[in-house]
């Protein structure tokens, strides 16, 4: 029993995602924007927000 208790806890402990802040940073034809977007979540939700930020011309990428 105390294996099976110990095991649903690893296993939750390891499938929740790590969320942090992660920088935006947008260049324009190589220039660095003076702002930058700040983006609370997990490493690949950060990177779908950065890169739905990108336009003709402007590239995006987390920092």
């Amino acid at each position: 029993m105390k294996k099976a208790i110990l095991s649903l806890i690893v296993v939750a402990a390891l499938s929740t995602s790590c969320k942090k802040d992660y920088n935006c940073v947008c260049t324009l034809n190589g220039t660095t924007s003076s702002t930058s977007t700040t983006v609370n979540g997990t490493k690949s939700s950060a990177q779908a927000s950065c890169n739905a930020l990108q336009t003709s011309g402007v590239t995006c990428a987390i920092q």
